[in-house]
Parts: C-alpha cells; sequence; structure tokens
C-alpha cells in the first residue's frame, strides 16, 4: 500500500504539546494521526465522545445556592454526627 502526504494545519503551541506527549508515549504525530484514523474507520465514528458539557438549569441552581450557604452557613443545616444527617434525610 503506498503512502500520501497529508497537511494538516493546527496552532503551534498545540503540535508541541502534541509532540511532547506523543513522544512520551513512543509515537510521532503522524503515527498517533494514522491511530485515530483507523480507529474511526472501526468505530465508524469519532473515537471518543465530543460533547457540550454545560449544566443545566438544576445544577445551575443547585451550584447557586452551595454558593450562597458557602457565604451565609445560617442558610444551611448543619449536623453533629452522619448518623442524624441520615435520619433527617430519610425522613
Amino acid at each position: 500500500m503506498s503512502n500520501v502526504n497529508v497537511t494538516i494545519r493546527m496552532d503551534e503551541n498545540l503540535k508541541k504539546q502534541a509532540d511532547l506527549l506523543f513522544n512520551e508515549l513512543g509515537l510521532s504525530l503522524s503515527t498517533a494521526f494514522n491511530i485515530f484514523v483507523r480507529q474511526a474507520i472501526r468505530e465508524q465514528s469519532i473515537p471518543f465522545v465530543i460533547a457540550n458539557r454545560q449544566p443545566n438549569a438544576e445544577t445551575i441552581a443547585a451550584i447557586a445556592e452551595v454558593q450562597k450557604m458557602k457565604e451565609d452557613p445560617s442558610l444551611g443545616k448543619t449536623y453533629s454526627d452522619v448518623s442524624s444527617m441520615m435520619e433527617d434525610i430519610l425522613s
């Protein structure tokens, strides 16, 4: 099978970081790219999850609540031991 050259444009700093990582793994950037492409073909998809992991409205509200409680501890309940906390939660 003959090889072809592929040109990829990427940020210089990103390439440096990739070169360092792949070198530590005993790979060249070219080999790492070939591994990625072979796996993508094998799986017929990008071989890792690409997601925009933004918190939903409920999580954002919970984060805001905790931040308020950190600023004013009187807003939350405190317990002297785990047994008391569990009893309160389960009742």
